[in-house]
């Protein structure tokens, strides 16, 4: 499978947060009901896939981070059934910021999930969605591809 070569640029202005994404991504709006503000869709359209963001606002309420935190695990859990395996760990950034990564094997909708906080003001969480039949294995340059992405989206996080 031809992949084309990871270039990035900044994401437009006008959200609590910045980051870089791939220039072969198009950012859209959450159209979902429930969908808040600052919700998006960083869409590939070369293999019709995306990564969700959802944010959301701490307020500096603890119990409220920790659900949100609980909530991500929930979400990724959910994908147990058809789940070879599901392992998280702890991603450290090169300025020394903490987000986790959730990575799912087998034939899932979302083989890469994650969240990042500050602790006290934001949470952000992604997900690799594909929207085609899940057949992972023949699927595994894209999901590698969206996965570097979602790494370096990570890695180049700030909180406005």
């Amino acid at each position: 499978m031809d992949m084309p070569l990871h270039q990035y640029q900044s994401l437009e202005k006008g959200h609590p947060f910045a980051f870089e994404l791939s220039r072969w991504a198009e950012v859209k709006k959450d159209t979902f009901a429930l969908a808040e503000a600052h919700w998006m869709y960083i869409y590939y359209p070369r293999w019709d896939a995306f990564i969700q963001l959802t944010y959301k606002s701490v307020g500096g309420d603890r119990k409220k981070l920790e659900k949100m935190i609980r909530d991500s695990y929930v979400l990724a859990s959910k994908h147990q059934m058809k789940a070879n395996r599901i392992e998280d760990a702890i991603l450290t950034t090169r300025e020394g910021r903490k987000a986790t990564i959730i990575e799912l094997e087998g034939e899932v909708a979302t083989p890469f999930q994650f969240f990042a906080t500050d602790s006290t003001t934001h949470f952000l969480r992604g997900a690799v969605y594909l929207n085609t039949a899940m057949k992972n294995d023949s699927l595994a340059p894209v999901i590698q591809y969206l996965k570097q992405d979602a790494i370096h989206l990570i890695q180049t996080l700030r909180w406005k």
